[in-house]
């Protein structure tokens, strides 16, 4: 079983002895036996796991074993690409169509994406979103300064800010996006975007990234996610149980992962707990160094508890993404919690602003506003709940999922 966290002072992933092996190629392909509708699905990872010291990695899972059915680069008009687009996504949510006008969202990633804004386009117009370029004002892309200068590209990462990028304009296409692209992976270079995005004015703020914890986590906390009246969504983890940073800290909302399908009730669609294996789905635990938030109420943990709410991550029930740099391929369908993140801050946009000092606080005041998910687990953990879906509070779905916009507004 995967510990919960890891002590200092390494800033560490406890990795299977598999991706271990992989993680600094990043080619770490997982094979699933078959979903629950029995059909076989594979992905990899577009970024490579880091265990480096203070360092995070993206969370996107890029499907590789769901066969394209449009024109694999370019807007297809009346056609749909594979993987859950942004009717489907409002559907299963209950989120109104039109959402996020006059906020701003930013993406907080790392490297540079080239194309984000031609690739962006095309997402939009494929699915008849209104225009977000960068002539119009609609969209910014800078580095984790805020200048014009951006880092040097990164393929993986690439695939990251374009599914970020996507995601977001599916749940709140009136939103304006900067994209703030940090220098490195380091914390410090990631946590610096963020304040950046926070003082270029962004009204909700989306982190798809995470690495191990450690004992600086309470400094980064006070020096780059404390933004009162900011939404800043950040990913759970994709490797099942354990505790990721800065999903950790007390000042952001933690975004777990589910399996998202079609069904016969009254709602059209049904949840359950994203889970491939105990070391693949949606990570959720105890914090080793943060505080629990006067808001979080669950007994299990006398610090911080992972995740908050949840949406989509399975690879298996994934979205359609465009992304062209690079080796990429242009329409593609990604999982991980890395959707969930930018969606959980498109619901936030939709919701408009924020009075709540800690955003993700106002979830706990609102529970029977959201899909409550009980079935499904990633593993065995005591107690139960940090790995199993239950009535109520539980570690890899958090509170449940968007219904409405009641738990995301006040």
């Amino acid at each position: 079983m995967r510990t919960p966290s890891i002590s200092a002072p390494a800033r560490r992933i406890a990795l299977p002895l598999g991706l271990a092996a992989l993680s600094a190629t990043g080619l770490f392909v997982a094979a699933v036996p078959a979903d629950a509708a029995g059909h076989g699905v594979s992905w990899n990872r577009s970024c490579a796991v880091v265990t480096t010291v203070d360092h995070a990695y993206c969370n996107a899972l890029h499907v590789t074993s769901v066969a394209e059915h449009v024109n694999a680069k370019g807007v297809t008009p009346n056609a749909t690409p594979s993987g859950f687009g942004p009717s489907d996504l409002l559907s299963a949510y209950n989120i109104p169509a039109n959402g996020g006008a006059g906020q701003t969202v930013a993406v907080v990633d790392a490297y540079n994406d080239p194309n984000a804004a031609a690739d962006l386009a095309v997402y939009r117009a494929q699915y008849g979103l209104p225009a977000c370029t960068v002539a119009s004002g609609c969209f910014k892309q800078v580095n984790q300064s805020g200048g014009t200068s951006l880092p040097r590209g990164n393929s993986g990462w690439a695939e990251e800010e374009s599914l970020d990028l996507d995601m977001v304009s599916a749940m709140a296409p009136n939103a304006k996006i900067i994209l703030v692209e940090a220098s490195s992976t380091s914390m410090t270079s990631l946590g610096t975007a963020v304040n950046t995005a926070a003082k270029l004015g962004a009204t909700e703020i989306t982190n798809s990234y995470g690495g191990g914890e450690s004992s600086s986590d309470t400094s980064y906390d006070t020096s780059y996610f404390n933004h009162p009246g900011i939404p800043i969504t950040v990913s759970s983890g994709d490797s099942g149980y354990g505790v990721e940073y800065p999903a950790a800290s007390k000042y952001v909302t933690a975004v777990g992962g589910t399996a998202l399908k079609r069904d016969s009730s009254s709602r059209g669609w049904s949840e359950s707990v994203w889970f491939t294996s105990s070391t693949e789905g949606a990570s959720s635990g105890c914090s080793a160094y943060d505080a629990k938030p006067t808001w979080q109420t669950d007994t299990g943990c006398t610090k911080r508890t992972v995740a908050d709410v949840s949406a989509v991550a399975d690879p298996a029930t994934g979205v359609s993404v465009y992304d062209t740099y690079s080796q990429a391929t242009g329409w593609m369908v990604f999982g991980g919690t890395s959707v969930a993140s930018p969606l959980i801050a498109g619901v936030y946009a939709d919701a408009g602003s924020h009075s709540a000092s800690v955003p993700a606080s106002i979830a706990y005041a609102h529970t029977s506003s959201l899909n409550d998910v009980t079935v499904g687990s990633t593993t065995t953990c005591t107690p139960a709940y940090l790995c199993t879906a239950e009535v109520g509070y539980d570690g890899p779905t958090g509170l449940g999922t968007p219904n409405g916009l009641t738990a995301f507004t006040g």
